[in-house]
């Protein structure tokens, strides 16, 4: 079992910025990827971001290069950096942790951006 504590979550005005971080506890093992996805009311979930175990960072479609998302082996935790933030990007953000056909949720963490 992996447990994933999501946190940062808030309410940001249109224009600025918010940190969310996911600290991972409990049997991890392998190279395994981590994530941000999300989900607006209405919506289904879709990729905000990945990093591999390496470091390499991957964004979905719609990120247009406002976040960056960074990883720390010591504390594993898993951070996402949201820059020019956009009342569109209003969702629950949830962390998410892969490793083969293993994933693992966290409960999710609300977004909101205020125009």
């Amino acid at each position: 079992q992996v447990q994933l504590v999501e946190s940062g979550g808030g309410l940001v005005q249109a224009g600025g910025s918010l940190r969310l971080s996911c600290a991972a506890s409990g049997n991890m093992f392998g190279f395994y990827i981590m994530g941000w996805y999300r989900q607006a009311p209405g919506k289904q979930r879709e990729l905000v971001a990945t990093i591999t175990y390496g470091g390499t960072p991957s964004y979905g479609d719609s990120i247009e290069g406002r976040f960056t998302i960074s990883r720390d082996h010591i504390n594993n935790t898993v951070s996402l950096e949201m820059n020019s933030q956009k009342p569109e990007n209003t969702a629950v953000y949830y962390c998410n942790y892969q490793w083969g056909e293993v994933e693992y949720w966290g409960q999710g963490t609300q977004v909101t951006v205020s125009s």
